[in-house]
């Protein structure tokens, strides 16, 4: 009965992990709380997480909790203190020189089920309309593509720059320069080509389809801050008058 019920969880944690809304750090809920929802003891709970971990789906730190994707390395913890007092455009410029050779290396060397994972990813970014769900697939996407990349070095800066998703003022800026539905039409779109070039071992293909991306990307937030910026000093002086 022990296997079955660990059989059971591991389905049912697979399917949570599809289909739920996870907190912005990617937050599971506790070994009990996981416990009491599936009706399966805490042991079961313990033995499917366990294999999700070795699949790197997940990762878990003793006192903290259980988190998607997979474990930050030291490094990385350490470094992600350079992006403290950056602004967005010094992080689009690294992340412009860095992520379409990644796109091209993982058109190399993806799986074939590291790209069926990032085209559930993609689905999932588009699902919901909250910012914190789509800053956690949409990084998650993003993560796979340089982890298939299969260069640790490669994936140690990435994650130093993928660290900026965590801060909640970068969060709203990306979130308001895509509102539109227009925007979200257009993303979804420049991460299909993306996918698909990775898909057609097509390196060119899948660096440029990247690369146009981010561009895109960072016109948005351009284009987002001068708006706010060009608003604030009617803003002050209209305070200013009354």
């Amino acid at each position: 009965m022990a296997v079955e019920n660990s059989n059971y969880a591991l389905e049912r944690l697979r399917e949570l992990l599809r289909v739920t809304t996870l907190a912005a750090d990617g937050k599971l809920p506790t070994e009990r709380a996981l416990s009491e929802r599936f009706g399966v003891g805490r042991r079961e709970i313990r033995r499917a997480l366990e294999v999700l971990e070795a699949e790197g789906l997940i990762w878990r730190k003793q006192g903290a909790g259980t988190f998607l994707g997979q474990r930050p390395d030291s490094w990385s913890d350490h470094a992600a203190s350079l992006v403290t007092g950056t602004n967005f455009m010094e992080i689009m410029e690294v992340r412009l020189r860095l992520e379409p050779q990644l796109a091209q290396l993982a058109a190399l060397r993806a799986k074939d089920a590291d790209i069926e994972r990032m085209r559930d990813l993609r689905d999932k970014i588009y699902e919901r309309t909250d910012a914190d769900w789509r800053e956690l697939w949409d990084g998650s996407l993003h993560r796979l593509i340089a982890q298939s990349a299969g260069n640790q070095l490669f994936l140690s800066l990435f994650d130093v720059i993928n660290r900026v998703r965590q801060d909640p003022v970068w969060q709203s800026v990306r979130e308001r320069a895509r509102k539109q539905h227009k925007t979200l039409r257009e993303s979804r779109d420049q991460h299909t080509d993306i996918i698909e070039a990775i898909a057609s071992r097509d390196p060119a293909r899948a660096g440029e389809a990247m690369r146009t991306h981010l561009l895109t990307l960072q016109e948005r937030l351009i284009r987002q801050t001068s708006m706010e910026q060009s608003d604030q000093p009617a803003f002050i002086e209209e305070t200013t008058k009354s």
